[in-house]
């Protein structure tokens, strides 16, 4: 596909910016951060009603799970940075005797952030503080499928940087092919598997490194002894998150057999509890994003017996919460990623099979498993894969700055949040600096009987 002019002129302008050096200056680094925070918080009404628009979400969670998200990160990732960045001094062996090691963080370059429409801001600016706290430029490119939040992120951007530094590219069609032309020196992009291929696909022609932040069929477990309540209440919050529109959010329900019909009660109180006997009607129940979407979730509520919800209304795209049994094996309920809040239900009656499905199958990106028991919930952390966990909750794991946020396997590869976007964002440098006092002929011909010492010293 021919590029647009438009962004190999950006690629270059980016370019000859970055060989500047400026962005590499930490002073630079931290100013430009100011200037998003401040953006944000200016725009912070606009990209709240963008996010309504866009996605059904209330203003609180618009915030708590976007707007604040973001704002938390700048601050963290501020007051850290001068740590980060500094030259991290290691030990040197004996071989390397008269020598001084350390590892010396510089900026990746030019990256491309591919932005999905689940999250559209938090998923677009949270790689982009990484890579401006890295010292990089950066193109970034949201979903078309949030147009509202792509306007306002980019009226953001406009404002608080020359796209020289910092640019965010309309999201029209083949803008991701086009932008995928070009040779970047890093891309993360955060998407559907599907498209990750293609991501991956288009890097390997220039061998650029990426970072993939996919998706993947997330199990939740509730075992006998769970706390059902705390279950019930938990896995209703974060099953129904941006209506089920999350990578993390739980994808099917494995119970034990003994507690499934008490769970299934209280998990139907827990969602009149939080959205109303008509959920529809709640103010902080979101809608699928479009009728693409919404007809691809409501075909799939004929494969399995409705214990709750069902209904449906396409003119507002609303599916309303639903728990469904008796759901094939085949059913791409089981098969496919569902996003959206329809969460299908699986009993058990020994908990290794359900550690047997997941091993068998593609690794998730994350898992959840309620219980009361510490060995049964070690046993299922060292006895399963997957790219995050939590146990007796679901998705917080995500908002904890120091730990990774990575998927595994098909779920992903590459992490972020906190110091690994630094990371992530940056090359660790290997330095190492000789003293010129004196020279160590050891390592240099001829070899003559230097054998034996070389194996004293390297041993």
């Amino acid at each position: 596909m021919p590029v647009s002019e438009q962004y190999s002129s950006l690629r270059e302008r980016q370019r000859l910016f970055y060989i500047e050096h400026i962005t590499r200056e930490l002073p630079f680094r931290l100013t430009a951060l100011d200037r998003l925070r401040e953006g944000i918080k200016t725009h912070e009404q606009a990209l709240s009603q963008a996010l309504h628009d866009d996605l059904g979400k209330s203003q609180f969670e618009s915030y708590a799970t976007e707007i604040g998200i973001l704002l938390n990160e700048i601050g963290y990732v501020q007051s850290h940075l001068r740590s980060w960045a500094a030259d991290r001094h290691v030990p040197s062996p004996l071989a390397l005797f008269g020598s001084r090691s350390r590892i010396h963080y510089e900026p990746r370059g030019v990256v491309l952030i591919i932005a999905p429409w689940n999250y559209p801001l938090q998923l677009a600016f949270a790689p982009l503080i990484g890579a401006i706290a890295a010292g990089n430029c950066a193109v970034v490119k949201p979903s078309s499928s949030a147009p509202h939040t792509a306007a306002v992120m980019k009226q953001i951007i406009d404002e608080c940087f020359e796209d020289e530094y910092i640019a965010v590219v309309e999201p029209g069609n083949n803008v991701t092919e086009q932008l995928l032309e070009l040779q970047w020196d890093y891309i993360f992009y955060t998407g559907g598997d599907k498209h990750g291929r293609s991501v991956l696909q288009a890097a390997a022609r220039y061998l650029t490194p990426v970072t993939l932040e996919l998706g993947g069929k997330s199990p939740c477990i509730v075992d006998r002894d769970a706390d059902l309540r705390i279950a019930a209440q938990r896995i209703v919050w974060g099953k129904l998150l941006n209506c089920g529109q999350t990578c993390v959010a739980p994808d099917y329900l494995f119970v034990h057999r003994d507690i499934q019909d008490r769970l299934l009660q209280l998990m139907q109180q827990e969602i009149v509890a939080q959205y109303g006997n008509n959920p529809m009607l709640s103010p902080d129940y979101p809608r699928i994003v479009n009728l693409h979407h919404f007809d691809r979730l409501a075909s799939l509520l004929s494969h399995g017996t409705i214990i709750a919800g069902g209904v449906v209304n396409r003119d507002q795209r609303y599916i309303a919460p639903t728990l469904i049994a008796d759901v094939k094996s085949d059913s791409p309920l089981l098969t496919d990623e569902i996003f959206g809040p329809i969460l299908p239900i699986i009993p058990f009656d020994d908990i290794d099979d359900c550690v047997e499905h997941i091993n068998t199958h593609p690794t998730p990106l994350a898992l959840y498993y309620f219980t009361t028991n510490k060995k049964s919930a070690q046993y299922i952390v060292e006895h399963t894969e997957s790219g995050g966990m939590c146990i007796n909750d679901t998705i917080v794991h995500v908002a904890n700055h120091h730990l990774p946020f990575a998927g595994k396997g098909r779920s992903g590869m590459g992490r972020y949040h906190g110091r690994y976007s630094f990371e992530t964002f940056s090359h660790a440098k290997a330095v190492v600096s000789t003293t010129n006092r004196f020279f160590l002929s050891i390592k240099c011909a001829p070899y003559g009987n230097k054998l034996k010492w070389i194996k004293k010293i390297l041993k």
